[in-house]
């Protein structure tokens, strides 16, 4: 019985939160504002399939029904937010704009003090403009500098992206310190925060500090920079963004690798395109002993000149390699305007090499044996 009377006191007794106290209970909000609710997002899923069902027997055009089935998801949310709306008036009756000033100053009730800095909810939630802005304002201010001021600098990528970077990042500090003295934080306080993070220190927070630091110094010296072409722990890659804490690297296959900072300044990084984005490759391929060999590297220079990935001002050279078991192993030396197009032009030459040197009646050999089978005197004739 005690049990019960616990349960129906949780259930059906007004909810109060300290000294404030509200007009309904859980199980008025189960009942007035859940299940209401419940029932309207079940009618909304009928809806939408009927209508897709419908749109299907009518042969709707594929770029109409997706239109039909937006707006109809857009008009359900305003009508769930203002049937939401409707649903909690309904609880709080004709006190609610009452209570909204009781949840006001709940909200506004500090929570933390130090010096003339007090903390309330409404204090986090002003965070979050502050640091929309201060990211907003960052990466614009480094878009409007690279088209009207860094792209015309006489000097390198490298340093072209630790201006833009530090720029970036300096605007968002200075907005951030503006935007907490807005909103009453005062700037003495954040001794506090760089106290906690002394402590922190100390109980795990030393890979997070490596990898802060080591953002810096990517940033400011450019080692690694955004859209260069790199090689990591085995895996090739473009460098999509360098955060303070990681950098994003999106590879060959389309993946994602999300590398810690201090990753790339501890370990050995090959960047294709550190300060120039041509880079040199080499196609290997063999031939026939019975070729012609100056014919062969007649062509394979003539073919690689047609390439569009070619760096013109360059010269591609062809040379005999080795002398293998198979064939003749050729060598073509070329350079291309972009290290992110290797494997387009490694694919290209391979295939253009093929159609000239089938056109030409060059033979590509593969691996083969032949077999000697010595016969003793007066031994049969083995079958073939």
């Amino acid at each position: 019985m005690a049990a019960l009377e616990i349960l129906r006191d949780i259930f059906f007794k007004d909810i109060s939160l300290g000294t404030f106290n509200l007009p309904f209970s859980i199980s008025d909000v189960l009942l007035k504002v859940l299940l209401p609710l419940i029932a309207v997002i079940i009618t909304y899923r009928v809806i939408l399939l009927g209508l897709k069902h419908l749109m299907k027997v009518l042969k709707v055009k594929e770029e109409l029904a997706v239109r039909i089935s937006s707006w109809s998801r857009r008009i359900f949310r305003v009508a769930a937010f203002f049937a939401g709306i409707a649903l909690i008036g309904s609880l709080l009756g004709t006190e609610i704009a009452f209570y909204i000033g009781q949840f006001i100053n709940l909200l506004n009730q500090p929570f933390f003090e130090t010096g003339n800095t007090k903390i309330s909810l409404v204090t986090l939630l002003m965070l979050i403009p502050v640091f929309w802005a201060a990211s907003w304002g960052g990466k614009y201010t480094r878009v409007l500098l690279d088209r009207s001021f860094i792209r015309n600098l006489n000097i390198d990528e490298a340093r072209k992206f630790s201006i833009g970077s530090m720029t970036r990042y300096a605007v968002m500090a200075v907005i951030v310190l503006f935007g907490l003295s807005i909103i009453g934080i005062d700037l003495s306080a954040l001794g506090v925060l760089f106290g906690v993070l002394g402590i922190g220190l100390g109980f795990g927070l030393q890979g997070t500090v490596a990898n802060f630091f080591a953002g810096l110094v990517l940033i400011s010296t450019g080692y690694v920079k955004e859209k260069d072409r790199i090689v990591v722990n085995n895996s090739e890659g473009t460098v999509i963004s360098i955060k303070m804490l990681s950098t994003i690297v999106s590879t060959v296959t389309h993946e994602n690798l999300i590398i810690p900072n201090s990753h790339l300044m501890e370990n050995v990084v090959h960047n294709y395109s550190f300060d120039d984005r041509k880079v040199v490759i080499i196609n290997k391929i063999q031939v026939s002993y019975d070729s012609d060999l100056d014919r062969v590297l007649e062509i394979m220079v003539d073919t690689v000149k047609e390439s569009p990935y070619l760096v013109k001002s360059e010269n591609p050279v062809a040379r005999v390699h080795s002398f293998d078991d198979s064939g003749i192993t050729m060598k073509l030396i070329s350079w291309i305007n972009d290290s992110a197009n290797k494997y387009e032009f490694l694919g290209w030459v391979n295939l253009e090499l093929w159609r000239a040197f089938k056109k030409e009646g060059i033979e590509i050999p593969y691996p083969q044996l032949d077999l000697h089978v010595k016969k003793e005197k007066g031994e049969p004739e083995l079958p073939v």
